[in-house]
């Protein structure tokens, strides 16, 4: 073989394996992008299906202290649509407790709020937080003891819509609290939709609902 053929097939060979890298790198890319995909569609799913058996558990009592009721009652549901991140607190029978002879029973108060990302390489970032205060209480629940988990990091928007079913119409807010308000009763259903930004950078809504069984509270006075 003569040089120039010896540099041709060495031409060749390099512009076959530049190829063969190119597909390679490729392939590997589109396969780490859907991974990653799929890793935040299973993140933003169970996110939303917690959401949902919490509040398909929500209710509310008369059977509490009407006195001490009147500032920080025991059972309640309050929403309120400020911010990017709709807040969200209430009473609700999905606790699940982990001990048989564990100090604490199926009642729980939940919230969802927003929490501002520390961590390294996320600033600015806001993530989905859920608030579980474990026991009632009729003390002020910004005091009381709580766990905090993420739901779901990196969200632009949450929020919920809570169906009237006296009025027969969607509100962007709620509270029991209040002589003014829905005392006494609660939404049929909730629809929640929350708002990620995809791989590219475009916003996308994932959206679901639930559906309250328990609209009117719990009495054990028959009258």
């Amino acid at each position: 073989m003569t040089i120039l053929e010896v540099m041709i097939s060495v031409a060749v060979l390099a512009i076959m394996m530049t190829m063969a890298w190119r597909t390679i790198s490729g392939t590997q890319n589109t396969k780490t992008n859907v991974v990653a995909f799929e890793e935040r569609n299973h993140e933003i799913r169970m996110a939303m299906r917690r959401v949902v058996a919490d509040i398909e558990a929500a209710y509310l009592s008369k059977n509490e202290d009407a006195t001490l009721a009147q500032t920080h009652p025991r059972t309640l549901f309050v929403a309120k649509a400020s911010g990017d991140v709709a807040e969200l607190r209430f009473s609700t029978l999905g606790h699940r407790p982990l001990w048989a002879d564990a100090n604490e029973s199926e009642q729980t108060v939940i919230s969802y709020l927003a929490h501002d990302s520390r961590e390294p390489g996320r600033t600015g970032q806001t993530d989905w937080l859920r608030r579980e205060q474990r026991r009632l209480s009729n003390e002020n629940p910004e005091t009381e003891p709580a766990e905090y988990d993420v739901l779901l990091k990196n969200v632009e928007r949450v929020e919920f819509e809570y169906w009237d079913w006296r009025a027969q119409e969607w509100q962007d807010t709620w509270n029991t609290t209040q002589s003014d308000g829905e005392r006494g009763m609660l939404p049929s259903r909730v629809k929640i939709t929350v708002t990620v930004k995809d791989a590219k950078g475009d916003p996308v809504k994932y959206s679901t609902q639930a559906r309250i069984t328990m609209q009117e509270p719990l009495t054990f006075n028959p009258t």
